[in-house]
């Protein structure tokens, strides 16, 4: 049965890996290990410090957590934190790799008292994994039919008091029966560029990079307020300041760095503004059906929508209407396009609409 091989699936894929060991050294390097060390996200720290520390005080497992927000805010860390705070040890896996009810059995037969289950993408769970999740997650019990037909009985198996913590970019996605089982949810924010920058200069020290407090700042504003780019650019700065020569990354590698990826002072790379364009130029700045914008761009409509479109909006660029996709004064600014009366009648119409 699924509960001999508890960390792999049928075909002896891996559904879950520990934070122990050799992946801690690799992939770690950059992760605060406490809520002392993370930065940013004030009200969400604050709320799980209470929390936490109420558990440990009752002597219990912490309620389980759901987090969500866009993609890079440190769901992912906050987890190994909450894994680090409570003392026990993280199991991470995703939705789409739990195929079947034993894979996730063999999960959570596999978890200690007070170990942390992470799973990200969890809005994508399979239904009858989830409705095997809802019993774990309530009464700490594992809900087994065996046999069929009129001699089906179901045996239930008891866990250990384990804390499940889903990560998804789209809480609306979840089914309401699940989303009410997760004691604490809490709602990541798009980060200031003074948070990335403390964010950089700490990643800077752990990488072992010298970095000037302007350069630092000039990576922070073009990060579109998520700290997986702001330490993604942050490498990419190092490289270019590496091969020019320089002992430590200034004002001018980093700029000379970004612009070389051609990414601009507001964080928006080619796509954004070929997806601007494509709004001006080809639909005229009228409304347009996200699939024929991707196709326009040739560029997946997912990608479009969970990746691109979210800063966008965020910087009042485009916005979303019932007709579709529509540009926004702010984005024919940033391009350099001056509106046609036509468009600027559009836009006032739409102005009023929203006011």
């Amino acid at each position: 049965m699924f509960f001999d091989d508890e960390d792999y699936g049928e075909e002896g894929e891996r559904l879950v890996r520990s934070t122990k060991g050799e992946y801690d050294v690799e992939e770690n390097v950059l992760r605060p290990k406490t809520l002392a060390d993370y930065v940013g996200q004030v009200k969400v720290k604050e709320n799980l410090n209470v929390y936490m520390a109420a558990a440990k005080e009752r002597g219990e497992a912490l309620e389980h957590v759901l987090l969500y927000g866009a993609p890079g805010l440190g769901k992912t860390t906050l987890a190994h934190i909450i894994a680090n705070e409570m003392g026990g040890q993280l199991k991470l896996t995703s939705a789409p790799a739990i195929e079947r009810s034993g894979d996730l059995a063999a999960i959570l037969t596999n978890l200690d008292d007070g170990d942390v289950l992470f799973i990200d993408e969890i809005h994508r769970l399979n239904h009858n994994v989830e409705e095997i999740l809802y019993s774990a997650m309530e009464d700490y019990a594992l809900d087994i039919i065996v046999g069929k037909g009129p001699s089906a009985r179901n045996i239930r198996f008891s866990l250990k008091k384990f804390t499940l913590i889903g990560a998804t970019t789209r809480a609306g996605m979840i089914a309401t029966p699940l989303r009410n089982r997760f004691g604490i949810i809490c709602r990541l924010e798009m980060y200031t560029p003074s948070e990335l920058e403390e964010i950089v200069l700490k990643s800077a020290a752990k990488l072992g990079i010298s970095i000037d407090g302007s350069a630092a700042s000039e990576i922070s504003k073009r990060s579109r307020g998520t700290p997986r780019i702001a330490n993604r650019l942050l490498k990419r700065v190092r490289d270019f300041s590496q091969i020019r020569g320089g002992a430590a990354v200034t004002l001018d590698d980093a700029r000379y760095a970004l612009g070389r990826m051609e990414i601009d002072e507001l964080g928006l790379d080619e796509t954004d503004r070929a997806i601007l364009r494509a709004m001006i130029e080809k639909f005229g700045g009228r409304p347009v059906g996200l699939e024929t914008l991707a196709s326009t761009v040739n560029e997946d409509a997912g990608t479009i929508e969970d990746v691109y479109e979210p800063y966008l909006l965020q910087l009042g660029f485009i916005a979303r209407t019932p007709r579709g996709r529509m540009i926004l004064r702010g984005g024919y600014e940033h391009l350099g396009y001056k509106l046609s009366e036509r468009q600027a009648a559009q836009l006032s119409l739409f102005d009023k609409d929203d006011e």
